[in-house]
């Protein structure tokens, strides 16, 4: 229960309205227990004496009892909603913000799916669990003491059977709530991997029709889903003997002062009236204990939720700031990796690149070819931080990149990915997203450097023209102008484009080459790409092989030293160009 208790800290920002709840509480409590002593007074002083003075007295005080009662009761559930909804409200925030801030390496463990549902389904369990602190849970610890109180009070006698009616429903809860925390987990994991494979499905869909896998897919989910099903029906059954043992302790208890309280009445130590006001006190206390044993599966399901949430909430990001991390200064562009080994994972592993030494300078372009694990994109990857190396290191004009704050050195990065994300909303406001300050003539500037400002004026609303959810309504060689005209309106020091063209179309490719060439004085420019053109020009080639550098020069260089480069230069255009090109 620590993630429980850890939770209820995030109350203290709304600890007045939690102060207000109480003592609305308390006097919703303290109107609910004076009944049963009203209408102790009623039968023994006005019924039984007959009395109606005494009888009209005691309703109209019952009557003001209820109002207040009735008051309190919704002074509470609005203080319970503000407050539960607020909490909730800030987890999602610390959530999302969280998982913004966590590196590339802590998001490489968690699926789409295990962080959906804590966002959701664990979030709304938290705001119903805060929901229900305030009311019941808070509520029934009033009512059980209050009664005990008034118990003693009543016939000290009589109280006594509750000291073996307690501890016998605290130790049927312990034993439940034991083995129900368990079983809750393991039904949030399976909600895990129901909504990793609903998420999936969705962003897949097309693979799934293109190869007539729906009905695998169907097989699939009802798998899980049934799996889903069973763990729920598990818990069901668990819980289902919970309410009749607690019924069945409240029945005998009521027997015990049925048979105590008449001996005591016969022998007339005990009046009708008070009878009536301890069995009252007897049946609040059970159902506020039964109450609270229904509660059981609800606080375990709760605290399995809470768990997976703090579970990411304390997941440390990976790429940190050390403390005496400078901004970096006016930026030149010149980069460096030096000796760098880097792995995925633990040590264990097989090195992803091993010793690689590479410097760019401003104004050079930089291209990156090499088989898929050769390490291409791992190696993007470290320039802007990324990942950490596990040895040697990577400069950005001299200084360790992690020396340096992650914003001032991201800052000098455009980086267009291998998979174009666009996000909901306008053109316009999709290429402005890394400068939202940026004016029309600048994004109109980038998208023609980019070779999008044609296409995009040919649609009805132009720049102003709604992108469909993840770019649904542009075609791939489209969503890659736009990400490309992203990339050069924030101005980088260092343009990186990894395959950033393979939708593009061999025509508009060189347009775009021919642009960026006109752009790239006082920047670097590294190209991952898999068509060979694409690097022809380019100041310096490297090829990757299995992590390491095979060989490093320009096109002349590589195609008289490099096999590896001839052989991919002839597998794709082919010998007779390489005649044409020595010539």
């Amino acid at each position: 229960m620590r993630s429980l208790l850890r939770l209820l800290g995030s109350m203290k920002p709304y600890r007045k309205s939690v102060g207000l709840g109480w003592l609305s509480m308390a006097c919703l409590v303290a109107a609910d227990l004076a009944i049963p002593r009203v209408l102790q007074t009623t039968i023994d002083q006005g019924i039984a004496r007959r009395d109606s003075g005494v009888i009209l007295q005691s309703v109209l005080i019952m009557i003001g009892l209820v109002l207040v009662s009735a008051a309190a009761t919704v002074l509470v559930t609005v203080l319970s909603v503000r407050v539960s909804q607020s909490v909730a409200a800030d987890l999602r925030r610390d959530l999302f913000g969280h998982v913004l801030s966590l590196s590339y390496a802590n998001l490489d463990r968690w699926q789409t799916g295990q962080l959906m549902t804590r966002l959701s389904s664990d979030n709304a369990q938290i705001a119903q669990f805060i929901f229900m602190s305030m009311r019941m849970f808070l509520r029934a610890p009033m009512m059980i003491v209050g009664s005990l109180i008034l118990m003693v009070l009543t016939n000290w006698q009589l109280a006594l059977i509750m000291l073996f009616l307690m501890p016998a429903t605290i130790l049927v809860f312990a034993l439940y709530a034991h083995r129900a925390q368990p079983l809750f987990m393991q039904v949030q994991r399976q909600l895990d991997r129901l909504n990793t494979a609903f998420q999936e499905n969705l962003a897949g869909v097309r693979v799934v029709k293109a190869f007539a896998r729906g009905q695998h897919e169907s097989r699939r989910f009802d798998t899980i889903n049934t799996h889903l099903m069973e763990h729920n029906m598990r818990v069901g059954r668990f819980l289902a003997m919970l309410l009749p043992v607690l019924r069945y302790l409240v029945n005998l208890g009521i027997v015990a002062v049925i048979a105590l309280g008449g001996l005591l009445a016969v022998r007339g130590a005990l009046s009708v009236g008070q009878i009536i006001a301890f069995n009252s006190y007897l049946l609040w206390v059970m159902m506020a204990l039964t109450n609270l044993g229904m509660m059981v599966g609800f606080i375990s399901a709760s605290d399995a939720s809470a768990q997976r949430i703090f579970e990411v909430l304390d997941d440390m990001a990976q790429v940190t700031e050390s403390p005496a991390a400078v901004p970096l200064p006016c930026a030149e562009g010149r980069l460096a990796l030096e000796n760098v080994t880097f792995s995925y994972g633990s040590d264990e592993q097989e090195a992803v690149l091993k010793t690689i030494t590479l410097e760019a300078e401003p104004g050079q372009t930089i291209a990156l070819l090499g088989a898929t694990g050769s390490g291409k994109s791992t190696v993007i990857n470290l320039l802007p931080r990324f990942y950490d190396v596990q040895d040697g290191r990577v400069t950005f004009d001299g200084t360790d990149v992690r020396a340096l704050t992650l914003d001032s050195l991201r800052a000098q990065f455009g980086l267009v990915p291998q998979e174009t994300i666009l996000f909901s909303g306008t053109i316009r406001d999709n290429i402005r997203y890394g400068r939202p300050e940026a004016s029309d003539a600048e994004v109109m500037a980038a998208a023609r450097a980019a070779q999008a400002h044609d296409f995009i004026l040919s649609f009805p609303e132009g720049y102003d023209t709604l992108v469909g959810q993840r770019g649904v309504n542009l075609s791939g060689g489209q969503k890659q102008r736009i990400a490309i005209a992203r990339a050069l309106l924030t101005n980088p020091r260092v343009l990186i484009l990894d395959d950033a063209t393979s939708s593009v179309d061999v025509e508009t490719e060189a347009k775009i080459r021919a642009a960026l060439d006109e752009l790239k004085a006082g920047r670097v420019i590294v190209l991952v790409a898999q068509r060979i053109s694409s690097v022809l020009n380019a100041d310096k080639i490297v090829i990757l092989d299995r992590g390491r550098i095979a060989a490093i020069g320009n096109h002349p260089e590589l195609m008289a030293s490099s096999p590896i480069y001839r052989e991919v230069y002839q597998s794709q255009l082919g010998n007779s160009v390489g005649e044409a090109r020595h010539e």
